[in-house]
Formats: C-alpha cells, structure tokens, sequence
C-alpha cells in the first residue's frame, strides 16, 4: 500500500512542480494561461501527422503519397496481394483531371495476351541511349522502370547498398544522385553518375570540375551514363542542400567538405553558362568517357529549351537523353516554397519540352526519362502517354525499401534508417531483405505497365500514345490528353523503325506465341548493335 502512496506522492510533487514552472516561464503563453494541462496540447501536436496518417484520413487524402498508394507499394515489394475489391474509392465523379485509359476490345497488332504473372518479362527501353550520336558505349537500358537520384548523404549507406542490390537483381538502373559516386553504390547494380554544381567525386581540391577525375570514376564502376543536372523539382533553382546532421566523416571523405557543417551546393553550374557551352561540356564529357550524356531538370522559363532544340537541329552536337523532373518531385531538405510552388508539374513540364523536341523533329533521337511521382502505375502510364520511354522512381523506391512517409529527412531523425545517417535508427535496416523488396517493386511496377499496355493493344508501354488516354471533368465531360496539352495528331508515339523494333523484342519473349524463342536482354542492357 505504501508504493501507491509513493507514487501518489511524487505525481503531486511533479505535477506542482510543473505548475509553478508554467505559471513562471515566459516562452509559452498557453503554458502560463493553461499550466499542467497546457502540456496537452503540445503533445497532441507532435503526434497529429500520426494521428492523421493511421487513423483519421481517408485512403486517398494524404500527401505526398495516399495511403492506398503506399499500400500497392508495400504490398508489391512484399510479393503480397496488391489487388483491390469492391471497386475504386476514388472519387471519379468530382475530380478534375482524373486520367481514364481507354482499353481496346481487340489487340492491336502484335499485342500480347499473356498471363498475369509477368515478372520476370524484360521491359527494355524503347530506344538505344546514345545511338543517334553514336557514342562509343550506347546501350539499350535493360528496364523501363529505374531508380531516381538519391544522393549517399541524404540517405543512408544501408539505404543505397539496398536500392544498389535491388537494381542488380531487377536488371534496372540507380541514379547516384550529386553525391558522388560511394562504396555503397558497387555491388552488383548498374548506374547513372550524376554530375551536380559541386561535382562531387569528379572535382579537384579546389572544388573545380575535373576531367581526368571524372574519367577515372566511371571506368573503375559499372556506370552506363553521366547525367548533368540542372535543377531538380523539389527545389529548383536552388543547388542540393545536406544538413550538417548529415555530414558524416565518411560522407565529409567522399564529398571532400567538412565534417558536421552543412554542405550547401550552388545554384548554377561554372563550367558553363549558357546552351551552347552547355552542349560543349556534353560533348566534351561522351567524348572523353564515351558515355551517353544527358541532362536533367525541373520545368520553369522555357527559353533553356528553345535554344536546346535550335542549337540540336543545327547537328553536330546534343544530349542523349532528357531527364524531366516535376515540381512534385521529393527531396531530403527544401525550404517549402521552393518544394510548393517553384516549377511545373511533371504533366505540364514535360509536355512543354516534349513539344518542342517533337516540333523539332527530335524525338527519335532522345530518350527522355520523368519523375515526380511516376512510380504509381496511373502516374506512369500517363508519362508514357505523354511521351516518356523511362520512369525514374524515387521516393516509391524508399517505400520500398520500408519508407513510412513519417517527412522527417531532413532532420536525421528518419525512424526507419533510410534518410538518415544516425546509427541508432540505421541498425534496423535489412539490406539483404530490402533489397530484395526492391527489386520485387520494380518488377511489379513493370508487370502492371505491361499489363495497361496489353489492355490499349499495345506490346510494349512505350507505345501507349496520348490518343489512349482521356481527362475526366467529373462526369461531365472527357478530354483527349493529347489535346489536353497541345500535341499534334500527326506525331508519331515512335518512329516506324522504334516501334518495329521494340514490337520485334517483346514480341520474342512473349511465351503463349508458338515457336518463338525467348531471348535474354541481360541486367546490363542490350548493345547498341542490336539496333
């Protein structure tokens, strides 16, 4: 009996002295107005986003991703059942906007009927990167479906040798993010270098941009292309930006900046300033790698972009590919009007450029890739529509791997070990599982895109055109989504000699077609010669 007094005792001990605390305190006025019990509110604070985000919102209310999106994601890489009954509660009869992909009742020509276990069906790209420039090492990516930029740094290395071991297995690329090339991004996957503003592991000593560095890299790793980045849709406009939180010593060696201090990347490239240097530095680093060089970039003033296609229909010199990021991209650290309101949507952005290309009669000759939130399968049946040939996956990647949306990492406080660099939370990542979960997502995330295709009669996503796909405004009325954003009719979903082409590669693996070898493309991709 006399422990319960004790404990009686000492709440009122500590409750007063609470109080007392409260009502002295100047900080707080709702604690000086509301001592004890002001507490309350503070707590239900903190814990409101968890609230919200297992008990009070709906299926489809949260952001950036609903929980029914997050679900498919989870269950896919779990090789759980990620189908759904009783119908969609989506609300198809008040959303603007709501894409409708518009089946055909009979296959189109060479369309496959396959099964729905497709796994394990290669979905190789539709065009070969780097083959209208001829570069030395163009290759044919051997997916659809890649992993985004994520930089070493503002993930964990758990969370990179993850998503690195889930690409080998997957046969898809990983984008190393401005964060340079680290140790976590060599086991087994293939990789795209991304080169930033501060170009992290291709920089001299005094932070210039160094060639012979960056021919050294890319020949002592599998990478398969270099991508210059001019902005990306989080923050556009603005250069990466790593909380000193994050810094580690072993980031601090890779990057070459110092240890505990905020790692803040400019706004602008040195080595160029305008278009035609821009494409001068391309050219100068496919020549000294023999890489496919592309760019990447969020959407803003498109004048970049009329000069990229002028100076590219003149010959001579131009990218590879073309990586579009939406405004609705995903970051570690933003401030919020730069992740809220700088930028277009993908849907708009990459209508714009893919225009342009179009007008320009290049199209053929870029493979272009989007992100921002592509790796929901009705996002990423609309990029293709609009004129993608690979989606790059970022944030779904992390769901991926165990990701719970928890928005904490820019804090270094991610609970579950992926954006974050603390030991403490990094422990509990299974590399060996999580890769594996993320392969599991990308093959799915590739099955239900092959399965959209078959349904519009299509063999291969790449061909799902803007005439396959309609708007809804409500219930009211349909709009084509080519009309939607301004695309010619007459262009072609691809050239004759693509289509035939990829036509030719799918249609090879499709088992139920007797008498038809099956061929494997490989993780690394198919060579340029198969072209």
């Amino acid at each position: 009996m006399r422990w319960r007094y004790a404990i009686l005792g000492g709440t009122a001990v500590a409750g007063a002295a609470t109080a007392v605390h409260d009502l002295v305190q100047k900080k707080h006025a709702i604690l000086r107005n509301f001592p004890v019990i002001g507490h309350g509110r503070f707590l239900v604070e903190k814990v409101g986003p968890e609230l919200r985000q297992y008990i009070v919102t709906s299926n489809d209310e949260e952001r950036p991703f609903s929980r029914d999106q997050r679900r498919w994601v989870y269950a896919s890489s779990k090789l759980e059942n990620n189908y759904v009954g009783f119908g969609t509660d989506n609300d198809v009869e008040r959303v603007e906007g709501y894409p409708i992909v518009k089946h055909r009742t009979f296959t189109g020509p060479g369309a496959a009927t396959m099964p729905h276990a497709q796994e394990e069906v290669a979905v190789p790209c539709a065009k070969v990167m780097g083959a209208p420039r001829g570069r030395t090492h163009a290759f044919r990516p051997g997916s659809v479906v890649n992993i985004s930029g994520m930089s070493f740094g503002s993930l964990s290395g758990k969370a990179i040798e993850s998503l690195n071991k889930g690409a080998a297995l997957a046969g898809c690329l990983q984008n190393t993010g401005e964060g340079a090339l680290s140790p976590h991004h060599r086991h087994g996957g293939d990789v795209v270098f991304q080169i930033g503003t501060s170009y992290f592991g291709c920089r001299d000593e005094h932070g210039r941009f160094d060639m012979a560095r960056l021919v050294e890299l890319v020949q002592s790793a599998p990478v398969r292309a270099i991508e210059v980045k001019l902005s990306q849709g989080a923050k556009p406009g603005l250069g990466g930006m790593l909380p000193g939180e994050k810094v580690s010593r072993e980031i601090a060696e890779i990057r070459g900046i110092p240890e505990g201090v905020d790692c803040a990347s400019p706004s602008r490239h040195a080595v160029f300033g305008d278009v035609d240097s821009m494409l001068d530095f391309v050219e100068s680093v496919a020549q000294a790698t023999g890489l496919p060089v592309g760019i990447k970039s969020a959407v803003g003033n498109l004048t970049m972009w009329d000069e990229l296609t002028e100076a590219m229909t003149a010959g001579g010199r131009g990218v590879d590919f073309v990586n579009i990021d939406g405004g609705e991209g995903g970051t570690g650290a933003a401030p919020m009007i730069f992740a809220d309101s700088v930028a277009y949507p993908f849907r708009i952005g990459f209508a714009e450029v893919y225009r342009r290309f179009a007008e320009a009669g290049l199209s053929d000759d870029v493979v272009f890739v989007g992100a921002g939130k592509l790796g929901v399968p009705e996002n990423a049946v609309v990029a293709f529509a609009l004129g993608v040939d690979m989606v790059n996956v970022g944030r779904e990647a992390m769901l991926a791997i165990g990701c719970i949306q928890a928005q904490k990492c820019h804090t270094d406080h991610c609970p579950v070990g992926i954006a974050t660099q603390n030991p403490r939370y990094t422990r509990g990542l299974d590399v060996g599982l999580k890769s594996v979960r993320a392969a599991n997502y990308v093959r799915s995330l590739r099955r239900d895109l092959l399965k959209v295709s078959e349904a519009v009669g299509v063999v291969h996503p790449g061909l799902i055109a803007p005439r396959d796909i309609d708007l809804l405004d409500g219930t009211r009325t349909a709009t084509a989504l080519g009309l939607t954003y301004g695309y010619d009719p007459s262009w072609p979903r691809l050239g004759p000699p693509l289509a035939t082409e990829i036509e030719a590669i799918m249609v090879a693996q499709d088992g139920t077609r007797p008498g038809v070898a099956d061929p494997s493309t490989g993780h690394r991709g198919v060579a340029a010669s198969g072209r």
